[in-house]
């Protein structure tokens, strides 16, 4: 397999959170070709050790590029360390759009190649983040690592909580990874593999491989999965059920039999990548996989689990029991938490539970009222809510930042802004902001919103309104034209399309073209039974349902009301999402 190595070219880019990320660039011979395939390593590894890789492939008509993730090989960083696997993906998205502007490509013309750890950040974001990338092939992706030693993950949870951050060496040695002599000995003496990993990281990807496995029906992205029939490394049971629930026509699924867990630097490789130069090459050949999400709302598994949502278990089943207890349980002692409490009066979903929630002050009847409230504030969800609104006032601060790069004016509307307390937290430090209209159904929620304008005297810009999202006629008359359009926590509560096309339709005929609109999406839940089968929604006291849709399916609805999402961010539980769009020009 020697032959001549392709030439590179080493730079970095820069992350958002200013970290410089080495990276390799193997220019095509055709400067101009928009052929661009990004290549992620394994874990522990680094770009360098993908050369063979793109000289094996040999497709002189296209560009590669593969980075060094943070901690790794050239990049910087302590060794083994990100921040949380969430920052990783991130990285991922920001590398790929950054190498598509740098090549002058689209993202349809970029395929994805990632193997092991690198393959399930690529499977985190391809679900996360639903780029429209050509495909992706992933090599024996570590959804599941194999742990020979019993209790290990939970005995690393228990460290993690007495000793805070530590690092794990990795036990695997070069010969359970290939049984290439060459590639083993390379990997005993290459100096720029990371053996140790931070244990966060470690965890976080437990943690997120599950969620992604259980959910991959949210990936409709063409998709190859190779898998080794003899990994040492890593379970091969998980890799199938990740890939049985695929949604795309385009996919397909082969087990190496004897291969080790370097699927690409095995001895018989060969086997691997002609497999891999031919759906490569068939993707390239045609024209970009667009899956039909025009009846998503009714014939999908997100549509699916809301049905099921709506039909609780029997009272008499243990599953039922649990639930019904649960429920008893929380309308009796609960009560003694202040947000449980305001939770029931309201609804859980209402303007105040979550200007509650974001306050994250712990009240209730005596000391034990403040513990259940503190436990209460401290679920999973509550805690991806308040890690929502820092984002979404983050990517407010952008598209301020982005209108006023392009000269126009900065006038604000949030169509469902409940108290309207992270808004004006993302706005009143911002400079020159013209005006801002705030809105929302519910009378108690406009005259608690007003009340924080005026608390923070900020009445001479803006105002609060009632208003109804969903009517297309009063969003589109509004006066004057938001240039910057608000849409949070709001359509997750309705199951049907229809209404959340016709509020996007009502934002894009008020928002000129170069305006903004950010926008919130929920494409997983780890709550929704407890939630639909034991707490209470703002309507009426009716059971609090919410359909999940994925992020493709978010991004969808949106681009076909006339706006191009330019900019994600999603929190490290994966739970909610904030995307910037912008509108585009009017037909």
């Amino acid at each position: 397999m020697s032959q001549e190595a392709r030439l590179f070219v080493e730079s970095s880019f820069l992350t958002s959170d200013g970290a410089s990320l080495f990276f390799r660039h193997w220019p095509a011979q055709d400067s101009q070709s928009k052929k661009v395939i990004v290549l992620f390593h394994r874990g522990h590894e680094h770009s360098g050790r993908l050369q063979h890789v793109v000289d094996e492939l040999d497709m002189p008509d296209t560009h590669f590029y593969a980075w060094d993730a943070r901690g790794h090989g050239q990049s910087p960083g302590a060794r083994g360390y990100s921040p949380s696997l969430a920052r990783s993906v991130q990285d991922v998205d920001e590398f790929v759009r950054f190498v598509a502007e740098s090549a002058q490509v689209s993202m349809e013309d970029i395929v994805v190649i990632a193997q092991s750890v690198g393959a399930v950040l690529v499977a985190t974001w391809v679900h996360d983040y639903a780029p429209k990338i050509r495909g992706m092939v992933l090599a024996s992706p570590a959804f599941k690592v194999k742990l020979y030693v019993p209790f290990a993950r939970p005995g690393l949870r228990l460290q993690q909580r007495m000793r805070g951050l530590f690092y794990v060496n990795s036990y695997v040695k070069g010969k359970f990874l290939s049984h290439d002599a060459e590639r083993i000995a390379s990997f005993e003496q290459d100096k720029l593999i990371t053996r140790q990993i931070a244990v966060n990281f470690l965890l976080d990807l437990y943690r997120t491989a599950e969620r992604i496995v259980s959910d991959s029906a949210a990936i409709t992205v063409p998709t190859q999965l190779l898998i080794s029939g003899d990994d040492f490394v890593v379970h091969a049971e998980p890799q199938k059920k990740f890939f049985r629930g695929l949604r795309s026509a385009v996919k397909e699924q082969h087990i190496l039999p004897g291969f080790y867990h370097d699927t690409l630097g095995e001895k018989d490789r060969q086997l691997a990548f002609d497999k891999m130069k031919s759906f490569i090459e068939t993707l390239y050949s045609t024209a970009p996989y667009a899956f039909d999400y025009s009846h998503e709302d009714q014939w999908s598994p997100g549509a699916d689990a809301y049905r099921e949502l709506q039909a609780p278990p029997h009272r008499r089943s243990l599953q039922g029991l649990f639930y019904a207890s649960l429920s008893s349980g929380m309308k009796t002692f609960g009560r003694l938490s202040k947000g449980m409490r305001l939770g029931y009066e309201t609804g859980f979903d209402s303007g105040s539970t979550l200007d509650y929630v974001y306050r994250n002050s712990a009240e209730g009847t005596g000391v034990l009222g403040r513990i259940i409230d503190r436990h209460y504030l401290n679920s999973i969800g509550w805690r991806g809510i308040r890690a929502r609104k820092e984002n979404i006032q983050q990517v407010i601060a952008l598209a301020v930042a982005k209108l006023h790069e392009s000269n126009m004016p900065v006038h604000v509307v949030d169509i469902a802004a409940g108290h309207g307390r992270y808004v004006l937290d993302a706005l009143e430090k911002q400079p020159d902001i013209e005006s801002i209209l705030l809105r929302d159904y519910s009378e108690l929620n406009v005259e608690k919103g007003q009340a924080l304008i005026d608390e923070r005297n900020l009445g001479h810009l803006a105002q609060f309104k009632k208003g109804n999202a969903f009517d297309y006629d009063s969003l589109a008359t509004l006066a004057p034209a938001p240039t910057l359009g608000i849409v949070s926590g709001l359509y997750e509560l309705f199951p049907s399309n229809a209404l959340i096309k016709t509020s996007l339709a009502g934002l894009a005929a008020a928002i000129p073209p170069g305006g903004v609109l950010v926008y919130t999406g929920q494409p997983w839940h780890p709550q929704l039974k407890t939630i639909a089968w034991t707490l209470t929604s703002h309507q009426n006291g009716i059971p609090w349902l919410m359909r999940v849709r994925s992020q493709l399916e978010m991004d969808t609805l949106v681009e076909q009301a006339g706006f191009e999402k330019c900019h994600q961010i999603i929190d490290e539980f994966g739970i909610f999402t904030v995307s910037l769009a912008v509108r585009e020009q009017h037909d």
